[in-house]
């Protein structure tokens, strides 16, 4: 069932690629993507007949040390390749795509989250105690500082702070963490708009990220006698989506017949077959295309949560539900974005955006999600309060 719902979006994907880079003559994304869901669900078949845990217990410190060391790979000399104005890339001689450390690692640093949370309890320690949650935000402090150091790929860091943020809401942290960290994160929003008014370094180097949340409050950044520049140097990745998403109205332009993702002019929809792949479905294909996009994506997560709810121990359900928040934060991210409710930080669309990293690390993830469901509890040991 989930193998078959990730090819399933993830042949609607190949279709929106197709068309959205249809204007460049070239099936080259095409050929990639078709390769890259070839060799994901030879690694979902892999993945899913591993034990999960037990290769966590015997090796979390070497997983530790991947993870760094692979995320701080794009600071290599030779390696690293920027693009957007992020090192997120390393590009190895001889092989035919980049790839995205920070995006596969995901992966471990959720296996090593959930493996965590269920070591503290099963020594019996208060997952919601201070020495508990210290351990756990140092994880997280952890690896978003390496990312930072490494790409500073602010798409990223949101997102693993939404997976930590999910997997210990299921593990039963208690929510005035989440309230303190809420009011923590309030306090670094106005630390850094005083820096931003008190300090002209401060001011030039971060005034492109105020900008990308500045640009979704005020789209005309309070000038509308400047409304072309504004929208094509700051607001127009954002401005051209959600122009493309409104003029589909409910059934769409028609398959290829999308008036933004069929130019090649520079005032077209940008990113149409990554970022703002998501206006591309509403340009061609509506509100139906849509809605059915989501539905088909909803049903992944929601199988995963279903897989999670019969997993044999917390540990396995932690790491499937972590899985579950990091599919439900990056579509929700997306989509926000193509809306002009979020600000761009460059978070693909999963199984359906062009990226051989992604749909490998998607399809990666899934299989883990099948090898917990392969040893799943029985239907007479799932009522885990009478264990």
């Amino acid at each position: 069932m989930l193998l078959s719902l990730c090819l399933a979006a993830s042949g609607f994907g190949l279709v929106l690629i197709y068309s959205a880079t249809r204007y460049l003559d070239s099936n080259r994304s095409v050929i990639i993507q078709t390769v890259a869901i070839f060799l994901g669900v030879l690694v979902y078949i892999a993945m899913s007949s591993v034990d999960i845990e037990l290769f966590v217990d015997r090796s979390w410190k070497l997983l530790l040390a991947f993870n760094l060391l692979f995320v701080l790979s794009t600071r290599v000399p030779g390696l690293g390749v920027s693009r957007g104005g992020n090192l997120s890339w390393i590009h190895i001689p001889g092989f035919p795509v980049d790839i995205q450390p920070a995006e596969i690692v995901k992966l471990t640093f959720i296996l090593l989250l959930s493996w965590q949370c269920a070591r503290l309890q099963e020594r019996g320690k208060n997952i919601s105690s201070i020495p508990s949650v210290l351990q756990l935000g140092g994880h997280l402090l952890l690896m978003c500082g390496a990312i930072a150091v490494a790409s500073g790929d602010f798409g990223m860091l949101l997102t693993y702070l939404l997976i930590f943020v999910f997997i210990l809401w299921v593990a039963g942290v208690k929510k005035r963490w989440f309230l303190l960290g809420l009011g923590g994160a309030a306090g670094g929003v106005g630390l850094v708009a005083w820096l931003f008014t008190h300090s002209q370094q401060f001011h030039d180097r971060f005034s492109y990220i105020l900008l990308r949340f500045t640009v979704v409050i005020d789209h005309l950044l309070g000038n509308p006698d400047t409304i072309q520049e504004q929208t094509l140097g700051k607001g127009m990745q954002q401005s051209r989506s959600i122009l493309a998403i409104g003029s589909g109205q409910l059934t769409g332009h028609g398959y290829l017949q999308g008036i933004q993702t069929q130019s090649s002019s520079n005032w077209a929809l940008n990113a149409r077959s990554t970022d703002e792949i998501f206006a591309v479905c509403g340009e061609e294909f509506g509100l139906i295309g849509c809605v059915l996009l989501l539905l088909l994506l909803g049903a992944i997560i929601l199988r995963c949560v279903w897989v999670a709810r019969r997993a044999c121990s917390p540990q396995s359900a932690y790491l499937v539900m972590g899985y579950a928040g990091m599919l439900l934060a990056q579509v929700g991210v997306n989509v926000a974005m193509c809306l002009y409710i979020f600000p761009v930080v460059g978070l693909t669309l999963p199984f359906i955006s062009y990226g051989g990293s992604s749909i490998i690390t998607m399809y990666a993830a899934m299989g883990m999600v099948s090898s917990v469901k392969m040893r799943s509890l029985p239907s007479w040991l799932r009522d885990r309060s009478k264990l």
